[in-house]
Parts: structure tokens; sequence; C-alpha cells
């Protein structure tokens, strides 16, 4: 056998290669799927409770421990956010959750390999929340600080051969205050719930003496990247070799790529001299001819690297295998990004890691299900948010084609007040430690497009008290971004630094106080939610592209948009009446007209490198009562529990996916309000047709963003079977799909119409079935309560002189009319009204003609309102009623109503 040979200078504690470049003739290939590290799981068995103090005698192989119960790993004692409906089976109700945050100890008794001579024992913890101190054997073997990246602790000088081995862990959760244990651990803010345990998987890892390195911050300790030029790809990898043997050793480091067949497509051998207790760091370059390129969904080709270390007698000593994709990947603000000079538009989702029952605790297999929910909607791309996210995510991406945006939980909030020096400086390093962990751990696979270092730090910018300065100062977020975004430079200069802000534009924040963060990374996300928080939806386009006239240079995504949407609520109407943003008021209608709306905004912008929905699922945090949930966000397209898709995940299904659908929107309003309703259908065939009660309704219009919308299609009193039929789709020209639902309409609804003005959701009453408001023009939708700002409910108005208090309190105002589909006859028109001020008067009238004259009520001097009707019977002779109402001071305004045939 002939090696290449290498010329080494000996300096203290430093051995430098020189020369070593001759491979052709090694022959002494790796024997395939031999593993040298002997790894064993830890996750079955352990015993838990949840307390502050350590018991005495806990380390003892035979403590008894009163109290504890047996869990598995992965494991979470949280179990936060709820559904308020019945509309499918919950896990979580309001008598079994769990927000507690603390400490949680956990215990586990465990063996170890027989033979451990020359070898090292690794504990590695792919992740624990938030902070970890562990013990073996009643020694401290090490404490991690933080909730989301991998660490591994030496426990060789802690073990006993032969004899139980006992592995305590103290996992604490603590909410962060200046003065708490977790004080200096990211997160310290978010608007999402930060669950405490063991939450991912714990391993006994064994390995030789001599090692690819264990201590590079939970990373592989061997690093790839790639350069494409023509024809050629080169991958260049640092090794980091460590020795623990006593004296100096000479070793073999070879170095093999193999193809998906386990072919060989390069390799190189090399002797490297080992000084004892030391990391070698070995460069090496590898040259593959016609690579097939790593291609996103459309050819997501994988390598494996191999980094085999081999002693004098040609022992393998250990092997660190990593799947890789030769690709390259650019980002500029005029072309987008390009993958391996391929324009690519990425279309995506915001993924928070908890699902209902679980939290964290989700397993690999849970994950893979999520990721396939995202793919079957026509995703592209994965923003993993707001911390690093494990293994298991990354693997799948890289095996389907999915970029990601990973990154650092530094939200909201980076620091506390002025008088906190110390800690804001730990929490700064904190930053930089977890920074340097998720790139290291997630280095090599090529799924990852860039590396995020905050979320919506301009928001603690603008709010001060948010970061505990006093009012009117200035808390500047930009010292400590400059810091991530010069060590993201220096840990991988081949990816993107960036980042997501909030505020620049918004017209909720005073512009003077937002911090600049726009230009700071090599590339910027954008977080807008125009037509939820402020503004209305088309409002995006002028944000986005002031922010891109401002900075020409900087290429601009769309980290997060949308709206929130129960699959409960229901709306006739969105634009019927103001939504409740962080209240309850939160209809599934309302959360796809925003997305449609967003979307026709983004889809026309081909200057953003890419966009993501906020969020792929609903997720727990316990800043927000909204919608038909405590305790959850509900901007997900699909539920906490993943049993609904809600009617906006296929909407983007239509537009982003090539598989034939076709989906009827609105599906879960069963029970009907009005006779008369639009229709709405998602699908991405270009023939789409219409049935109600078997008789089909007439062509659909121009399907715009492969929407299309049936108006005023007539349903009758009992059942009503919809079904829409799709066809002639790109990718099946012969496919025919269909859906289908059952809707209700009560016979007391024929012919007649209850309709709650100014509401986005109809009230409960007990006059009759009532609507949202519905079939206008005009006006603005009005209520007499008060905001009772961020996840407080409304201070409601005091309404005399009625039963029907919620009926009332949305009105609308202004000059407007509503067109009300009848049959023709006589009919009772009932209007409930209540005077928002005592200076308006107008009249209605009924298909042209003069129905009320000078109405006009006063509110009370105490500040409360009174309630009165008037009433009085039309005819209708073409098929319709026109009711207009007309101010001659000030405003118009109606709360309700009520439309009913003459007997």
């Amino acid at each position: 056998m002939k090696r290449c040979s290498a010329l080494f200078f000996i300096l203290p504690a430093v051995c430098i290669l020189i020369a070593c470049t001759q491979v052709a003739d090694f022959n002494a290939d790796l024997p395939k799927n031999v593993e040298v590290r002997d790894q064993q799981t830890l996750n079955n068995d352990w015993q838990f409770i949840f307390a502050d103090e350590i018991p005495a005698g806990i380390h003892a192989p035979t403590f008894k421990w009163t109290g504890a119960e047996y869990v598995s790993v992965p494991h979470s004692w949280n179990r936060v956010g709820y559904y308020l409906d019945d509309q499918s089976a919950h896990i979580h109700n309001a008598g079994n959750i769990n927000n507690t945050q603390g400490k949680g100890l956990y215990r586990k008794v465990f063996n170890v390999p027989a033979q451990t001579e020359n070898k090292r024992l690794w504990l590695e913890f792919d992740a624990v929340s938030r902070v970890a101190n562990v013990w073996v054997n009643g020694e401290f073997a090490g404490e991690h600080r933080g909730s989301f990246n991998r660490f591994r602790f030496d426990i060789t000088d802690l073990i006993n051969v032969g004899r139980p081995n006992v592995l305590v862990v103290q996992a604490d959760n603590s909410k962060p205050t200046a003065d708490s244990t977790t004080a200096d651990t990211l997160p310290i803010a978010g608007d999402f719930f930060v669950h405490g345990g063991i939450y991912r998987p714990v391993r006994l890892i064994t390995t030789s003496n001599i090692h690819v390195d264990m201590k590079d911050f939970g990373g592989p300790g061997v690093y790839a990247t790639t350069a494409v030029e023509g024809d050629k790809a080169v991958v260049s990898i640092e090794s980091r070799i460590t020795s623990n043997e006593g004296e100096a050793e000479n070793v073999t480091l070879l170095t093999q790529l193999t193809d998906d067949t386990g072919k060989i497509v390069a390799k190189d051998v090399r002797d490297i001299l080992l000084q004892p207790d030391e990391t070698e760091i070995t460069d090496v370059s590898l040259s593959v001819s016609s690579p097939q390129l790593w291609q996103g969904i459309d050819d997501p080709y994988l390598y494996t690297l191999a980094v085999s270390i081999l002693d004098n007698n040609d022992n393998l000593l250990d092997t660190v295998k990593q799947n890789i994709g030769l690709r390259t990947i650019d980002i500029s603000a005029d072309k987008g990004l390009t993958l391996n000079g391929q324009s690519l538009e990425l279309r995506g989702v915001g993924y928070h890691q908890d699902r209902e029952g679980k939290g964290w605790a989700v397993s690999a297999e849970e994950i893979e299900e999520d990721v396939q929910l995202l793919m079957d909607m026509g995703v592209n791309t994965i923003r993993l948010a707001h911390y690093p996210h494990g293994q298991p995510v990354h693997d799948l991406a890289d095996k389907l084609g999915l970029l990601l945006w990973d990154e650092i939980p530094l939200v909201s909030a980076w620091r506390y007040g002025e008088e906190h020096e110390a800690v804001n400086t730990a929490l700064a390093d904190n930053a930089s430690l977890q920074l340097t962990e998720m790139v290291k751990q997630n280095f090599n696979h090529p799924s990852v497009a860039v590396w995020g270092i905050a979320n919506e730090v301009d928001f603690g910018a603008v709010v001060p008290v948010f970061v505990q300065s006093s009012p009117g100062s200035n808390p500047d977020p930009r010292p400590i971004l400059n810091r991530l975004k010069a060590e993201v430079a220096q840990l991988d200069p081949t990816r993107n630094s960036t980042l997501a802000n909030c505020c620049a534009g918004v017209p909720t924040w005073d512009q003077s106080k937002v911090p600049n963060t726009s230009a700071i990374t090599t590339t910027t996300g954008a977080n807008r939610y125009f037509g939820w928080y402020y503004g209305e939806p088309a409002g995006l386009a002028e944000n986005l592209d002031a922010l891109h006239k401002q900075y020409p240079e900087q290429p601009l995504a769309v980290t997060e948009y949308g709206a929130g949407g129960a699959p409960s609520f229901h709306s006739d109407n969105p634009l019927g009446g103001p939504v409740a943003a962080t209240g309850r008021n939160q209809p599934e209608e309302y959360m796809s007209y925003v997305h449609e709306e967003n979307w026709r905004v983004l889809s026309a912008r081909d200057y953003l490198w890419a966009n993501w929905i906020w969020n792929g699922f609903d997720f727990a945090t316990t800043t927000r009562r909204e919608g038909d949930s405590q305790d959850i966000n509900t901007k997900g397209l699909i539920t906490y529990d993943r049993a609904i898709k809600k009617d906006a995940y296929y909407f983007y299904q239509a537009n982003w996916s090539a598989h034939p659908m076709v989906h009827i929107a609105s599906r879960r309003y069963i029970q009907r309000a009005y006779q008369t309703t639009d229709i709405k259908v998602y699908s991405n065939g270009k023939q789409v047709e219409l049935l109600v009660n078997d008789r089909e309704v007439s062509e659909a219009p121009d399907c715009d963003q492969n929407t299309c919308v049936w108006r005023d299609v007539r349903l009758v009193a009992g059942q009503n079977k919809i079904v829409a039929r799709a066809s002639s789709f790109a990718s099946a020209p012969s496919d025919r799909v269909e859906d289908s639902v059952m809707w209700h309409l009560d016979e007391s609804q024929i012919n007649a119409y209850y309709i709650d003005a100014g509401a986005i959701m109809s009230a409960d009453s007990s006059k009759a079935h009532f609507g949202s408001d519905d079939f206008f023009t005009g006006g603005k939708a009005m209520s007499l309560d008060k905001p009772g700002g961020w996840g407080r409910p409304s201070v409601k108005a005091v309404i005399g002189n009625t039963q029907e208090q919620a009926l009332h309190t949305t009105y609308r105002a202004g000059e407007f009319s509503y067109h009300l589909p009848l049959d023709n006859g006589q009919y009772k028109v009932t209007l409930s009204l209540v005077a928002p001020d005592s200076k308006s008067r107008f009249d209605v009238f009924a298909e042209g003609s003069t129905l009320f004259v000078n109405i006009s009520g006063k509110q009370n001097a105490d500040g409360s309102f009174t309630a009165f009707t008037v009433a009085e019977n039309v005819n209708v002779a073409d098929g319709s009623l026109e009711l207009s109402f007309k101010p001659s001071v000030g405003d118009a305004y109606v709360s309700a109503i009520s439309v009913m045939p003459v007997k």
C-alpha cells in the first residue's frame, strides 16, 4: 500500500501540515455500514418530578424516589393552549393544561459498554430547555444554557464500568427576569411559549481516544463547503481530529465522497501527527467531475461525505459521515435567490416546533408529518422560527429539497434595563454561543440558505418599556446585530446573514424611533401585517416598494404575513365589520381574505427573494386569548392538533401546488344565515364547475388567483348539497377531482333577512338567526365598545332599552345601502338603532321611496346609550329590496335589520 507522505514542523502544541497530495494508490476503502462509534439511546425509563430541590441520595443507584413518575424522552411537563370549540376531539382542555415554568428533575440508571479501555464516553443531548445541569454518579458533568441546540459532555472519568450509573438532569425553564436563574439565556421575550424538559433525544456515545472532535459546540467536527464551476465541483472539508492519548500519534486521515449508489467519486488520504490532548484542524479539497447538483425539490441529490481515522495498522479508529449536497446559492436585490444559477421563487411558511399534546417533545415522525403537510400545500422553503430546530427537520429538508431559514432566539428583546449591564453582557454572549452552536451543527446541510440573527428587535427599540428602559429613552439593538453579523461572516462566509424586522414604514409606529436595521445583515426580511394589526391588505404594496426604494442594493424578503383564523367562527362577508386581531372575532373567512389580498401584492413583486407565511400551524403562547382558543396563536394554516386545514391552506395549494385539487371554502359554515350567498372555490384546474342540489350553476367567472366565486347563489330550506368539480389540470390534463359539502338553511330564513350590521360575526339573538353584515354598499362598520388593549377584552358599552346587548353594539354608519334578493311580495322592515351621538339625522328609502324620515336619537349624559326601533311594511315587485340610508346631519346608522314576509 502506498500512502501519501507528509512533512511536519513541530511547534509547541501546534502541528502544521506542509505537504500531502498522493492518494491514487490507496485502496483501503472502508467497509460499508461499519459503525465505529457505539451509540446507545437513553430515551426510556426516566423518572421525573417538578421540584426546585434536589433530594438527598438521588445519585445512589438504590434511591427510591417517592412521587416521581416514569417518562420517556422526548418529554416536556408543559401542556399549553387549548381550543374552546367542539369541531374536533381536542387533547388539551382547561382542566389539563400546565403552563408552569421552573425546574424539572430527571433521573435515569444506565449501564455502559463493557469494553471501555482506550475509549471516551460522551453524553449527547439534542436539546434541554432552557438551562440544563447534569450529574453522573453524583459528580457534576456540566451545564448548558440554551433551549435549542445539541450539547455533549465527556463523562469518561465519571462512569462506573460493570456497575449501574446514575444520570441526573435538572431542566430549568423559569421565566427570564434580570435576577432569575435563566436571566442570561435567550429568548427573554417572544410570542411563543418556552416549554421545559428534555424534549429531544439523549444518547451515550463511545469513541476511541482518537476521534473526530466531539467538543466543537455540538457540531459534527467535519465541515464541508462547495464551489461549483462549469462541470466541476470542489468540496473543501475542514476536519477537526482530537487525540486523548498520552503521547503523540501518527494516524491516517481518509476523506471520501460517495454517490447515492455507494460509489466513491473522490477521496483524499494523508498522514497526520496528533499531539496529546490537542485537536488538529486539517483542510482537504475533493474535486468532483460532472457532479449531480442539489437542485432543491426538483432534484435533491445527496452525496455522502465520510471522514475516517486509521491507526498505523489500518485499524479504523473513528468515522463521521455527513450527507452533503453540491450547490451554490446567491441572493441579490434584483434577481432574488438563485440556486446553482437558476432563479428560484421561494414560497413557504414559518414553523414552530410544538403541537397539541406534545408541546416541544415531538418525535421525528411527527416532524415528518408536519413537513409533508406543508409540502402538500406547495411550499419549497420553511422559516425555522424563532430558534434553532433539531436535526430531523434539517435532514428532511436535505432529502426533500426544501430551503431553510435558520435563526437564533434573539426575539424582540435583547437586554434588560440599563442597571443590569452585567446580565446584558452575558445575554449578548449567550446570543453568540447559540449562533455558534446553530451554525456548527447545521453547517453541512445543503438546505440551509441563510443564518438569521434576530427577529423584530426593532420593536423593543420602538417600545422602550418592553426592554425595561424608561419612556423616552432610545435603546439601540444595532450594536449586538453588528456583532452577530460579523460572527456569521467568520463562522460561515459561504452563507448570507439575515434578520426579520417589524416596524420600518409601518403606520402604527413613530418612525423617528424605529432603528434602521434593514441594511445591517447581508439580506433582510420584513414581518408585515397589513390587514391584520394595521392598515388594509393593499397597504403592503406601498410599504414594500418604499423599503426596496430606500435600500435598492439590499435583498428583501417578506418573513411574516397573514392573519388569525378560527375554523369554528364564520362570516357572511369578511368586510362586514372590524376583525379582532387580539380578541375573539377572527372568522376563518377573514383570514382567507387577508391571505388572498396579501399574496396578490407579493406575487407581483419579483424583487422579493422569498415569502414566508406566518404560520404553518397554530402554536402555543400565553400572551393571547383570541379566536376560538386560549393561549394559542391562531395564524396557522393548520390547527395546533393538525386536525383541520383552514381554507387559506387550500388557497395556497391552488396557487403553489401542481397536484390536482379543488376545495369549497367556508365549508365548516354549515348552519347558514341567508338564503342568498356567494360560493367560493379554490382550484388549480382550468375548468371548474359548481352544482347546488344537483343543478349546475352557471360557469365560473374568471378565477382570479385560482379562486372562483359564484355570486348570489340561492339556497333552499333544509339540506343543500354543494359540489365543485375541477378538470383540465396543467400537471394532469385528463384528471377530474371533486369536493362536496352539506349546508343547512332553516325554513325561517327563506325570504327573510336578519342582519347584524357592522359585525364581521353575528351576535347570538333570542329573536332570530342573525347573519353577519352583508349585502351592503358604502358606509363603515363601527362599534360602541372601546378597545381593551392587547390581549384584553373590549370595554363594553352600556346600552339600555334592550336585552340584545351584543346585537346593538355594532353598527354601520355613514351613507350606505343594502340590496336584498327577495321574492316579490310584502315584507316588514324593522331597524334596530342606537344613536352613537345626539346630532346625526337621516332618512331611509325603500325601492327609492321614503320609508323613514328624520331618524334621530341621543347619547345619554352618563355616556350610556339607548336602543330604539322603527318598523314599516314595504312591497317588493322586482325581485329585490333596496334600502338606502341617507344622512342629512352627521351619519346615518343602523345596528340590525330584520326583513320578514307579511303573511
